[in-house]
């Protein structure tokens, strides 16, 4: 399933940082900007599959799942 988020990719000195705008605490630095696009890409897969891990340990074994669609 493929998602799409906003990256925002500012280079600070020798550096390029990145951040997904809507996922706080996705956020990484690179040397180059495919450095800092591939990071930034890692960063976020890692954290929603902590975020998802996270969520299974504390739901009750009833909770509905179920996606969910919005237009912005």
């Amino acid at each position: 399933m493929k998602h799409q988020f906003t990256s925002v990719i500012e280079k600070r000195g020798r550096w390029y940082v990145a951040y997904i705008e809507e996922i706080p605490g996705v956020n990484t630095q690179g040397r180059t900007l495919a450095e800092a696009r591939r990071n930034l890409k890692e960063a976020l897969t890692l954290v929603i599959e902590a975020n998802r891990e996270l969520a299974a340990k504390k739901r009750s074994r009833d909770a509905l799942r179920e996606p969910i669609t919005v237009s912005i």
